[in-house]
């Protein structure tokens, strides 16, 4: 994934799962892809330990996260959060700095 160095957008995603996931795995996936096709949308990193988990996904701009958060099949994913999770924290960030390291 290529982030520009400033001057972007994350939005940070931390979660605690209930036990309860029926048709969790089916709408994150689609969820994914259409986010993926969003004006704006420059990638995403995710980590997982068990049912606790740390999503963040890259905008170019606020304006493009809004109309994410504005898109009708999002709000209805979101209209059913709470029945997939016990706990959630979703914050908005301005990455102002952002260096890479990896190794080969």
């Amino acid at each position: 994934m290529s982030l520009p160095k400033n001057n972007f957008y994350a939005v940070i995603f931390s979660s605690t799962k209930s036990d309860t996931l029926d048709g969790y795995a089916e709408m994150d996936e689609k969820m994914m892809t259409l986010a993926q096709q969003q004006p704006g949308y420059l990638g995403y990193e995710n980590s997982n330990n068990g049912n606790k988990g740390i999503f963040i996904s890259y905008w170019e701009n606020k304006e493009a996260i809004d109309n994410w958060r504005k898109n009708a099949s999002h709000q209805m994913a979101k209209s059913q959060a709470k029945n997939w999770y016990k706990r959630y924290l979703s914050q908005i960030c301005l990455v102002e700095s952002s260096h890479l390291f990896e190794k080969e």
